[in-house]
């Protein structure tokens, strides 16, 4: 969510500070390894990741899945470390550590003091190529993931429907499957399974590390060549070729009940653009687009429509754009109408402010604002150097390069009111969307 600003403090905010650019340097290994260095010395801190170029959209058929489960087995050991010994050793220095799974990519993390940073490498790039598991710590863990899929998932009617319209929406890229995988193909997941991907996937020359904080880059490149540098890389690294999702010709719609809904809505996603290398003006175009429909919860379009016209028809509204994929990206719209005005009154109401918006185009003052509120969240995020990190790899394992990453903030603000209407136009083809409702299931009369 950005940081809402009034129009003229934020523009005083933009005009006062000049245009901010982090030293970032990149540099590869013999071996393969990227490694990217975000100095910031106002704290002797430092976030160090490793991101891999594998995730969920990379498994093979029928182990869903397996991506996350081995994100959780990588905390198991390894040939010098006992189980456990990682996360307890990053905290007996003071420090945290984490990790989470993509359809594209696994990142691991530290966030400790700058003079750890030797002992943090040592420790990933041991567990990079030497990790160990016992039957039973698979056994264990599988049961882990099981449950949580039960919590987050199965326990829940709003991530059922997600996970039902994500399948929906792609019908034979892996981007329909779910990160933490099908229950019937997680419970056949075993260690073998498990040491076949990180044999595969887990190497050098297909991760790429990022350090953020204070520290340089000829440091860096010194610790990374000693303890990175002698990991033999993976020959015949398989190429990231998923399966394509062929054209949508045709609306698809759902509609899921449950006993457990508390709240019924709709929801509708479209199949958009990525941001893509060299060429990022059309997910420009889309972000500002889900700013002006749905970014906030009082000026936004759908807002000002939808919850504070004459008649509310919802208490709560919103348009996302997901631009973070290898593959293809999505946009979102949703509206959660309030009691007594049906799912079907909501969606036509929903629909009505889409086609106002393409037919009239953006009000000036409403996008001038919106660029000034982008390039101020631009601004504040850069204090955080664990997000500068998560930026950089997040960028770098979707086909990005460190260079549009650099050049994002320009293009954002290089974005015309043309170019938002004429994106939206491309993009809002109901035949190539995904409708839903959720509906909480009513009881049979006795």
């Amino acid at each position: 969510m950005l940081r809402r600003l009034g129009l003229a403090a934020a523009t005083a905010l933009t005009l006062s500070l000049p245009a901010f650019a982090e030293a970032v340097t990149d540099f590869r290994l013999a071996n393969g390894l990227e490694v990217v260095v975000i100095e910031d010395h106002r704290a002797p801190v430092v976030t160090h990741m490793v991101w891999y170029r594998v995730g969920a959209a990379d498994e093979p058929p029928g182990h869903s899945g397996i991506a996350h489960f081995l994100e959780h087995l990588m905390f198991k050991g390894t040939d010098e470390l006992k189980p456990g010994e990682f996360s307890a050793t990053v905290e007996a220095q003071g420090g945290d550590d984490n990790a989470f799974t993509s359809w594209d990519y696994t990142a691991y993390f530290q966030r400790v003091a700058a003079d750890r940073l030797d002992l943090m490498m040592k420790m990933e790039a041991d567990r990079m190529r030497d990790l160990q598991m016992s039957e039973d710590d698979v056994k264990t863990e599988r049961q882990v993931v099981l449950e949580e899929r039960s919590q987050r998932t199965d326990s829940d009617p709003d991530a059922i429907f997600g996970e039902q319209r994500r399948a929906a929406q792609y019908l034979n890229h892996p981007y329909g499957i779910p990160i933490i995988g099908w229950r019937h193909e997680i419970e056949q997941l075993d260690r073998e399974d498990a040491f076949s991907f990180y044999r595969t996937y887990y190497a050098p020359n297909n991760a790429i590390l990022v350090v953020a904080g204070d520290v340089t880059p000829d440091e860096v490149k010194r610790l990374a060549e000693t303890h990175y540098g002698a990991l033999e890389p993976t020959e015949n690294l398989p190429p990231r070729l998923r399966p394509q999702e062929p054209p949508q010709l045709a609306e698809r719609r759902l509609t899921f009940t449950d006993p457990r809904v508390a709240q019924p809505y709709v929801a509708r996603s479209y199949l958009a653009p990525a941001r893509e290398s060299g060429a990022q003006e059309k997910a420009a175009a889309l972000t500002i687009l889900a700013e002006l429909l749905g970014g906030s919860p009082t000026t936004s379009l759908l807002a000002s429509a939808l919850q504070f016209g004459e008649a509310p028809k919802a208490v709560w509204s919103q348009a996302y754009y997901d631009g973070s994929a290898l593959d293809s990206g999505s946009f979102s719209v949703a509206v959660v109408p309030v009691p007594g005005v049906s799912l079907q009154a909501a969606e036509e109401a929903m629909d009505a402010v889409i086609a106002d918006f393409l037919k009239t185009g953006p009000d000036p003052e409403d996008f001038a604002r919106i660029k000034t509120q982008l390039r101020a969240h631009d601004i504040y995020s850069r204090d955080n150097v664990d997000g500068l990190a998560r930026r950089y790899g997040a960028a770098l394992t979707t086909g990005l390069t460190v260079e549009d990453v650099e050049r994002w903030p320009e293009v954002l603000q290089a974005v015309t009111p043309e170019e938002v209407v004429a994106t939206a136009r491309e993009v809002f083809d109901r035949r190539r969307a995904v409708t839903g409702w959720l509906e909480q299931e009513e009881e049979e009369s006795q």
